[in-house]
């Protein structure tokens, strides 16, 4: 909860808190540094994309690592900072589940956002963390940690919440609601016209 939590209000402030927006584009495991105190520092700029003034989207070749990468990427149109937040949702996946984002020798569990939303999806989020008696004795956070990952993953980049909002439910100052599955919408434009997500309707004070 803590590295989680580091890492999210790191990318808050990159998205929103300096002068210009950072994209980092690469955020996966190999990039979070931890101190001695388990405080999460994001690291590796090399990818990096900087927003200028009034920008809120750049046409930019696929960059950052296969599993943490959104799929808008692959179909040549503008991303946004919510690249970042989808691979901060994979990310908060593997740590609640411990479990890598592609387990190539584990057919079930083979895409670790399928199968999370699959156990979601099912009322058996337990299966997440099956081997984890503390995370078991703690389901309720577990669920909560899942559903914000699925908000994250969301393959319409307009469902996605910003990190401000991932931040601030994981301080517990935000209510987030049931997500919808990540996979059921098309990436057309009727549906990036949505106004879903995390929003006055889906996350309350």
């Amino acid at each position: 909860m803590q590295i989680a939590l580091g890492i999210a209000r790191g990318l808050m402030y990159l998205h929103e808190e300096c002068i210009l927006q950072i994209i980092h584009c690469d955020i996966k495991p190999q990039n979070i540094l931890l101190d001695d105190f388990f405080t999460a520092k994001i690291s590796d700029f090399g990818l990096a994309k900087l927003l200028m003034n009034q920008q809120t989207r750049t046409l930019t070749s696929i960059r950052g690592t296969k599993g943490y990468v959104a799929p808008k990427w692959f179909r040549n149109t503008p991303v946004s900072v919510k690249v970042d937040v989808y691979s901060f949702g994979v990310m908060l996946l593997e740590i609640v589940s411990c479990r890598r984002c592609v387990e190539v020798e584990m057919e079930r569990a083979a895409i670790l956002t399928e199968w999370a939303y699959e156990c979601y999806s099912s009322g058996k989020v337990e299966r997440l963390v099956e081997n984890d008696e503390e995370a078991i004795s703690d389901i309720y956070w577990v669920k909560k940690l899942v559903m914000v990952a699925i908000w994250c993953v969301q393959d319409v980049p307009l469902l996605r919440p910003s990190m401000r909002e991932v931040t601030h439910v994981l301080e517990g100052i935000l209510e987030i609601s049931a997500p919808p599955c990540p996979f059921l919408y098309s990436l057309t434009s009727e549906a990036e016209k949505s106004s879903m997500g995390f929003s006055n309707n889906s996350m309350k004070k």
